[in-house]
C-alpha cells in the first residue's frame, strides 16, 4: 500500500511540475523584456561606432599621402636686370607645369590623437550608461504590469470564492423557501447578486486579458497566450546605498568633461612632423632651366598654431559651467529619489500596520455570516441583511489579497527607487 501512495505522490508531482515551470517570476520577465527590447540592440551599435571613431582617430600616425597637378600662365618671369655678353641665359617659361606627390609623417601632434581616443571612449561610455538608464525604465514599466497583474488574479480569485458563497446561499434560500421561511423575490435577490458578481468577473477578466497582452509584447511572445506569475518574496531593500543606472551616467558625463579639460592643452602645443615631395614639371628645382624635370625636397617641419589661446580662457570656462550643470542635475536627482524612497518606505508600513487587523476582520466577518445563515433559516433574519453580511466578509478577504499585492508592490517600487 506504501509503494502505491508513493507512486501516487511521484505522479502527483511529476503533473505538477510543468505548471510550476510555466510560471514566469519577475527577474525572467524583466530579463526578457529587456532581451526583446529594440533599444537593447543599440548597445552592439554604440561599442561598434565607438571602435571605427577610435581606429580612425589613431590613423592619424598613418603617413598621409597627396597627390596635385597644376598648369599655369604667368605674364612675365624672373629676369636679370643685366645682360651678359657672350652669354645666353634660360628663363624660366611664363607657361609652367607640375605633378607632385607628397608624403608627410606626423612625428608628434602635441598629444591631440591621444585626447581625441580618449573622449571617443569616454563619449561611448556616456552613451552606455544613458542606455542603462533607459533601459532600467523598461524594469518599472514591466514591475506595474507584472504586478497589476497578480492583483487582478487575487480579484478574480475573490470573486470565485464570492460567487461560492452565493450557490451556497441560493441552495440555503431554496430550502428556506420549501419550509415557508423565505418567498421567492428573496431567492430572486441572490440570483441578481450572482449576475451582478458575473459581470464583474468578466470585467476583471477582460481587463487581466489586457494587462497580459500588454506584458506579452513586452516578452516578445504572442498575445493571447496564457501566462501564469509567480509572486516573488516580500524582500525589502538590503541597504539604503543608492545603486541607480542615472549616477553611473553623471559620473560619465563628469569623466568626458574631464577629458575635453585635459584635451584643450592639446590644441595650442607645437606639431612635428616629417614630409618628402616627388614631382615632374616645368621648370624644375632649377628655375632657370626651361625643360621638364623630375625632383624632390625632404625635411621637417614644425608649426605652432598660437591662435588658439585666444580662446583657452572661455573654452575651459564653459566647461566648468557644464560642469555646475551637471552637479545640479545629480543633486536634483539624489534629492528626488531620496523623496521617493522616504515615501515607498512609508507607504510600506502603512500596508504592514494596516495588514496587522485583516486577519481578525475576516474572522470576525465569518463568524458574523456564519451567525446571518443560522438566523436566515430560523426565519429571523432577511436575505438582504444575509447577502450584505457575505458581501463585507467578501470585501474584508479581497481587502487582504489587495493588501498582500500592494505589499508586493511598494516593497519592489522601493527596491526600484534605491537600484536594486
Amino acid at each position: 500500500m506504501k509503494k502505491y501512495r508513493l507512486l501516487l505522490s511521484l505522479l502527483l508531482s511529476a503533473l505538477c511540475l510543468p505548471s510550476l515551470r510555466a510560471q514566469l517570476t519577475l527577474h525572467e520577465c524583466r530579463q526578457q523584456a529587456r532581451d526583446n527590447y529594440p533599444l537593447i540592440r543599440r548597445y552592439g551599435l554604440i561599442e561598434k561606432a565607438a571602435q571605427y571613431s577610435v581606429a580612425n582617430a589613431a590613423k592619424a600616425y598613418l603617413p598621409q599621402v597627396s597627390l596635385s597637378a597644376k598648369a599655369s600662365y604667368q605674364s612675365d618671369v624672373t629676369r636679370l636686370p643685366f645682360e651678359l655678353p657672350g652669354i645666353d641665359v634660360d628663363f624660366m617659361p611664363k607657361d609652367q607645369y607640375q605633378v607632385m606627390i607628397q608624403v608627410q609623417q606626423s612625428v608628434w601632434d602635441g598629444g591631440e590623437t591621444k585626447w581625441r581616443k580618449q573622449q571617443v571612449r569616454a563619449g561611448a561610455e556616456v552613451d552606455r550608461e544613458k542606455l542603462n538608464v533607459d533601459m532600467y525604465a523598461l524594469d518599472d514599466r514591466v514591475n506595474q504590469l507584472f504586478f497589476g497583474i497578480l492583483l487582478l488574479d487575487e480579484q478574480l480569485e475573490q470573486n470565485r470564492l464570492l460567487l461560492d458563497d452565493l450557490d451556497r446561499t441560493h441552495r440555503t434560500v431554496s430550502i428556506c423557501i420549501d419550509n415557508g421561511t423565505a418567498n421567492r423575490s428573496d431567492l430572486d435577490e441572490v440570483a441578481v447578486e450572482q449576475l451582478s458578481i458575473r459581470q464583474q468577473q468578466v470585467s476583471l477578466e477582460a481587463s487581466r486579458r489586457a494587462y497580459a497582452d500588454m506584458l506579452l509584447l513586452y516578452l516578445g511572445r504572442k498575445p493571447e497566450e496564457e501566462i501564469k506569475l509567480q509572486k516573488p518574496l516580500a524582500e525589502e531593500p538590503s541597504d539604503w546605498q543608492n545603486r541607480r543606472p542615472e549616477l553611473r551616467w553623471y559620473d560619465a558625463q563628469s569623466a568626458l568633461l574631464g577629458v575635453q579639460d585635459a584635451s584643450l592643452a592639446a590644441g595650442f602645443m607645437p606639431r612635428l612632423g616629417v614630409f618628402m615631395q616627388g614631382a615632374y614639371g616645368n621648370p624644375g628645382l632649377n628655375m632657370l632651366q626651361d625643360k621638364f624635370k623630375s625632383y624632390f625636397v625632404a625635411g621637417v617641419s614644425l608649426s605652432w598654431n598660437l591662435g588658439r589661446l585666444y580662446t583657452l580662457k572661455n573654452d575651459r570656462r564653459l566647461i566648468e559651467n557644464n560642469r555646475l550643470m551637471l552637479e545640479t542635475g545629480r543633486q536634483t536627482f539624489l534629492f528626488n529619489t531620496s523623496l521617493e524612497v522616504t515615501r515607498q518606505e512609508a507607504d510600506v508600513n502603512a500596508l504592514r500596520r494596516q495588514m496587522a487587523d485583516d486577519d481578525e476582520i475576516i474572522r470576525l466577518r465569518t463568524r458574523i455570516r456564519q451567525a446571518s445563515e443560522a438566523k436566515l433559516q430560523n426565519g429571523a433574519y432577511t436575505v438582504n441583511d444575509l447577502l450584505r453580511d457575505i458581501t463585507e466578509e467578501n470585501l474584508a478577504r479581497r481587502q487582504k489579497a489587495l493588501h498582500e499585492v500592494q505589499l508586493l508592490m511598494k516593497l519592489y517600487n522601493w527596491k526600484h527607487a534605491v537600484g536594486e
